[in-house]
């Protein structure tokens, strides 16, 4: 499409770049000079129905000198997060483009209302918002604790409005609330800093409180008993939040039956319509950009992307030391374990954590699973300090990890870790208590079908292909994948299994028919961690020895896997296999194995999909691997999704692993 819309706004302006990603759509966004004619081609002109009365009445005549239509933007319904303390320069993330005029959203909510599919998205939208208190201002964290009001509370959202009609909607409010506490409500600015209006002006005057914006705006609004709205969309935002709007203007939210409408409405109003169809169709006029990227996205990545920081905040809140890592993986680790509510150190030692601990006034230690030092829980346990285990996720780049590819994957065990079976894990409380609600197991459900319509493991290593396995017809064909012989999941799970040469020989013991291809482990071929078998000798108990092949490529042509503990076990599990475990790995002792060990601890049955949902949306936290941001597992299915071919032109050798390396190093020497 053609032409561009031209911005005169100069809050709009400050943000161009992201404007115009915006207004892609629209033909992009271009710096508007009210004293100079328009440029050629341009298609409309902004009206940012934020700015001040004076603003914008200069854009309208500017529009009509110039024939030109105008486009009305409003601020959209959901802000940037802040991630880190201090941080500024946050990107413009949504933006209402229209509608122009009334029968646009008439269209809209009868397209919306006629359509489940936009309807149930909506409702998931709503929910999510209210639950996590997300809404356009996001600058600050979520106080830890909400105080109760002596009295209950009425909003008056401070617009740049008329005085007098502003003047005459705080006279009401106070009229009809006269046992409540009155507060006026500044809007926030694209920066998340309150813009004074009319009333701010008045409020000294009138002994009224103004909101600081020291809360997320959804949560100032949340507390309210009703807000009082002239036509700004920070009322969309309180009847999201559940909270009754009143309003004198003609907003879009207004006239379906939802708010206390003061104005005439026009004539041949629209019928009343619930909450659900209206936002479903006021986000056919939403337009957003990724926070990760600034590619095109919706309503939901959105708050998917809100709903990740705040657990991020929830779980990093107050001070963490991590202890005994190496320098290069502290870069990795800081966007997992720093957040804006929270603070991140390290120490060489347990001791020294503690003692940082202790002079920051306590918080909790970190360490690496598989180095933890003996005694450390203990060390913690006498000074009063949680321990916190960190290990690599199950999905967890495009490439290895002992070749210094960063993680997107990493799980935060405050009991245990999920490859000891010798103590519970946070995995195995989750796993055996947890109820799956029906919406949780559907996604679990669409995520095995992604994953395996993807082909995407751990590493997403190795090259691609068909017809790699040559088993004659009618023989069952059995997968041994090879594991890291000192790796903590072996030294716990199967510790008298002899490493990977007792597993071949058990495999081959139990399947004496079989068709064996043994896979060894991708970071043992790499040359990087110990459990060669010598080639001679593996042939001898293998029908084939497979390592350039990924695991992804081999599933269709396997029908069993035996396995001591790898995650390739799991990964089958989800193509359908059958898997026999010789040890205790985290998926065994549910009902979906055939299992050589038992766990007492382990009672329930469950199904694939709630395993799916407690191992990979539930347990681990994800970072984007190229923002750096927190995300879900769907943002990081994306990443892996189109991350396996650049994986492949550059390689596991030592070069990759040295510019890894390199680069590790650089963002944990400059704390990012």
């Amino acid at each position: 499409m053609g032409g561009a819309v031209g911005i005169a706004s100069p809050a709009l302006g400050d943000r161009i770049a992201d404007v115009d990603r915006l207004l892609a759509a629209e033909g992009g966004a271009r710096r508007l000079a009210l004293r100079r004619r328009p440029p050629a081609g341009l298609r409309f002109v902004a009206q940012y129905l934020d700015d001040d009365e004076d603003r914008r009445a200069l854009v309208e005549a500017y529009a009509r000198r110039w024939n030109l239509p105008l486009l009305p933007l409003r601020c959209g319904p959901l802000g940037a997060l802040v991630t880190r303390p201090g941080e500024t320069g946050l990107p413009l993330l949504s933006l209402f483009v229209g509608p122009r005029q009334p029968a646009d959203l008439c269209a809209a909510m009868a397209a919306a209302s006629a359509d489940p599919a936009r309807r149930a998205a909506a409702e998931t939208l709503i929910a999510r918002l209210r639950r996590h208190r997300l809404g356009l201002a996001n600058h600050v964290p979520p106080p830890p604790a909400e105080t109760a009001p002596a009295r209950p509370v009425v909003l008056v959202v401070d617009e740049p409005a008329p005085a007098a009609a502003m003047a005459a909607m705080l006279a009401t409010a106070r009229a009809e609330h006269p046992d409540a506490e009155i507060r006026i409500l500044p809007l926030p600015g694209l920066d998340g800093q309150p813009r004074p209006g009319p009333l701010s002006r008045l409020a000294a005057a009138e002994g009224l409180r103004v909101e600081r914006l020291d809360r997320p705006s959804a949560w100032i609004l949340a507390g309210a008993r009703r807000v009082f709205v002239h036509a700004h969309m920070l009322g969309l935002e309180a009847l999201i939040q559940g909270v009754p709007v009143t309003c004198f203007g003609f907003p879009p939210y207004a006239g379906w039956g939802l708010t206390d409408d003061r104005d005439a409405l026009p004539a041949g109003a629209p019928p009343p319509a619930d909450l659900p169809a209206l936002v479903a169709a006021l986000a056919a006029f939403c337009r957003c950009a990724s926070p990760y990227d600034g590619a095109p996205a919706d309503l939901d990545l959105l708050a998917r992307h809100g709903i990740a920081v705040l657990a991020r905040d929830r779980e990093t809140a107050g001070e963490t030391v991590m202890t005994g890592l190496k320098l290069w993986k502290r870069a990795n680790l800081r966007p997992f374990l720093d957040s804006r509510a929270g603070r991140l150190g390290f120490a060489a030692t347990p001791e020294a954590g503690l003692r940082l601990l202790r002079r920051r006034g306590g918080g909790r230690l970190a360490v690496w699973a598989a180095r933890e030092e003996p005694g450390t829980a203990a060390l913690a346990a006498a000074a009063g300090i949680p321990l916190l285990r960190v290990e690599d996720g199950f999905l967890r780049s495009a490439g290895l990890g002992s070749n210094h590819v960063t993680a997107a994957s990493l799980v935060l065990d405050r009991r245990g870790i999920y490859y000891d079976p010798e103590r519970p894990s946070d995995l195995e409380h989750l796993l055996e208590t947890h109820d799956f609600d029906p919406d949780t197991l559907a996604e679990a459900e669409r995520l095995i079908r992604v994953l395996v319509a993807r082909g995407l493991t751990k590493y997403n290593v190795g090259q691609g292909g068909s017809g790699i396995v040559r088993a004659p017809a009618g023989r069952l064909r059995l997968l041994v994948p090879g594991q890291v012989e000192d790796d903590a999941s072996i030294r716990r799970g199967a510790p008298d299994m002899g490493g990977n040469l007792g597993l071949l020989q058990a495999a081959r013991a139990a399947c004496p028919e079989a068709w064996i291809v043994y896979k060894p482990h991708p970071d043992v071929e790499a040359g990087n961690r110990k459990g060669l078998i010598p080639r001679d000798t593996a042939r001898r108990l293998a029908d084939q020895v497979i390592d350039d092949a990924s695991v992804a490529a081999l599933f269709p042509e396997v029908d069993a896997i035996h396995t001591m503990t790898s995650l390739v076990g799991f990964e089958g599990l989800l193509r359908g296999l059958a898997v026999t475990t010789y040890g205790l790995p985290f998926y065994a002792g549910w009902g979906l194995t055939e299992d050589r060990r038992s766990c007492p601890r382990r009672h329930r049955r469950l199904s694939l999909p709630a395993l799916v949902a407690g191992s990979l949306l539930l347990y681990p936290r994800y970072v984007d691997p190229v923002s750096s941001l927190p995300c879900d597992v769907w943002t990081v299915v994306e990443r892996l999704s189109g991350a396996g071919t650049a994986a492949a032109k550059l390689g596991g050798g030592q070069a990759a692993r040295g510019l890894h390396l390199i680069g590790a190093l650089a963002r944990s020497l400059l704390g990012r």
